[in-house]
């Protein structure tokens, strides 16, 4: 890295300071009070039994089939939501992009799911899916209790976040799309590269730190998932991701102790995924731009 670069990374850090530093003070209190809770035997139902028990939590989560199937279900509801809407996003922004007419009402339109409360759209897409009330099961000619089997469950579930999120994958899609110079696409078109040959050779190389910043948001969220899968099945049919496992622990159940430890893990989870994102992907595109 050259002096120049290093110079810029710090100027970048002394900016980014105040606003890390606010978030820090905010945020961790929880945190620690969280880790600490999770060293205890703690039920609320019976306050005045509470021990210091260290990693035990932690060892019962861990050896857990319970813990590993609720991880199990969140990885599947994140891998076929945030790849569908990768997919589904990209021509969505390409349209944002190219269209000549009524472009912000266009962008304003495409933006409304994703304006809609989680729940709200949660409930609509689980009574669109009712099989007495809906109407999927007549478009499609079928009598199928959707939200009463675990895949078809997870089909549901995955499609509400696609349609709630990929919006929101299309928007940051968009603002890549926008630093492409016109230029280095023109030149493209005049050497004889088709339309596919330009957005596989030109627009998404040029588009890959945008891209790993839409991945890496939208798996941080949908590792996450809590609202969808509590309004629509409340973890039932073998659907219940870490979130409510954490939220039936601690809420329902009251454990304090277990409860604490569930979200540590969701919490050492999310760091796991931005730091691959940003080591295994983001040190590589920083070299390349400095060569």
């Amino acid at each position: 890295m050259s002096k120049r670069q290093r110079s810029e990374w710090r100027l970048g850090w002394l900016l980014c300071a105040p606003a890390v530093t606010a978030l820090m003070l905010i945020t961790a209190y929880p945190i620690l009070y969280a880790v600490w809770l999770s060293m205890f035997r703690y039920d609320l139902r019976f306050p005045d039994e509470r021990v210091f028990i260290g990693l035990d939590n932690y060892l019962s989560i861990l050896t857990s089939e319970v813990w590993w199937r609720a991880l199990g279900n969140t990885v599947i509801i994140t891998a076929g939501s945030v790849s569908v809407e990768l997919l589904l996003g990209f021509p969505l922004a390409l349209i944002m992009h190219r269209t000549l007419f009524w472009r912000r009402a266009v962008r304003a339109t495409t933006l409304v799911p994703y304006a809609i409360i989680t729940v709200v759209a949660a409930l609509a897409w689980k009574f669109a899916f009712d099989p007495t009330t809906g109407f999927v099961n007549g478009l499609l000619g079928l009598e199928h209790a959707w939200l009463t089997q675990r895949w078809s469950a997870f089909f549901v579930i995955i499609l509400t976040e696609v349609w709630k999120t990929t919006p929101f994958m299309a928007l940051l899609l968009l603002a890549g799309l926008t630093l492409i110079p016109n230029d280095l696409i023109q030149a493209a078109r005049v050497d004889g590269a088709n339309a596919w040959q330009r957005f596989t050779k030109v627009i998404v190389p040029v588009m890959k730190p945008a891209i790993l910043v839409a991945l890496l948001f939208r798996t941080l969220d949908a590792f996450r998932i809590f609202d969808t899968v509590f309004v629509q099945t409340r973890g039932a049919q073998d659907t219940e991701s870490i979130s409510v496992l954490g939220y039936n622990t601690l809420i329902v159940r009251l454990n304090l102790g277990l409860g604490s430890a569930v979200s540590v893990l969701i919490f050492i989870g999310v760091l796991i995924i931005a730091v691959v994102f940003v080591k295994g992907f983001g040190t590589p595109l920083v070299r390349r731009q400095g060569d």
